[in-house]
């Protein structure tokens, strides 16, 4: 069953979910271990996937992904030989995340609630979602690491915070909006495969 439209994801079995959400963290898992790697951590983008085609499931995805995100962290620091708590970027403003995470997710639910199948009206919206979901969760874990974290040095100051917010937006928005732009791509492709399969199978042998 294709997750082409919003009927067919509330209808698509708990294996299709469960599967959608072991690819998810597989992606999650092989991109956030290292946030400055050649392949950029997907975490964002991952969570906006998930509102889309587990927004009826929020109440386990969200928290099991979140907790994801933070046992790879605590390995990674604690696997490097530092203290966790004791991180960088690790502090008040760190569990933040789940509010700037949960508006990544939000934006993909937006979408679903919206989506009627491929076509010029979805991709306007996807991009559209996609871009107020990135800049919502950019400003919060941006300001709130900003404001709340110990490894900035004080006095902090509104326009210290304008620049350091400019400083990593442009990296930020174009990091997750391929990786958005590639969901969509992969959205297509498997969107419109599996609506061949009917065609294929019908065909005289």
């Amino acid at each position: 069953m294709t997750l082409s439209s919003p009927a067919a994801r509330d209808a698509a079995s708990p294996l299709v979910r469960y599967g959608v959400f072991a690819l998810l963290a597989l992606i999650m898992a092989t991109t956030r271990v290292n946030h400055f790697a050649a392949v950029p951590d997907a975490s964002w983008g991952v969570f906006f996937a998930a509102g889309f085609y587990l927004n009826k499931e929020v109440r386990w995805a969200f928290p099991a992904l979140f907790v994801e995100g933070v046992l790879i962290d605590y390995l990674v620091i604690s696997g490097s030989g530092l203290s966790f708590w004791q991180h960088y970027c690790v502090s008040p403003a760190y569990w933040f995340l789940t509010i700037a995470y949960f508006a990544m997710w939000l934006g993909g639910a937006w979408l679903a609630r919206r989506y009627r199948g491929l076509g010029a009206r979805e991709l306007g919206l996807a991009i559209m979602a996609g871009f107020v979901a990135i800049n919502l969760c950019y400003l919060t874990s941006n300001g709130s690491f900003y404001w709340l974290s110990n490894s900035v040095p004080l006095p902090r100051s509104f326009s210290a915070w304008m620049k350091n917010l400019g400083d990593w937006y442009l990296p930020y928005l174009t990091t997750q909006g391929i990786y958005i732009g590639i969901g969509i791509a992969l959205h297509a492709i498997a969107t419109q495969f599996v609506q061949l399969q009917p065609e294929r199978t019908a065909l005289p042998r």
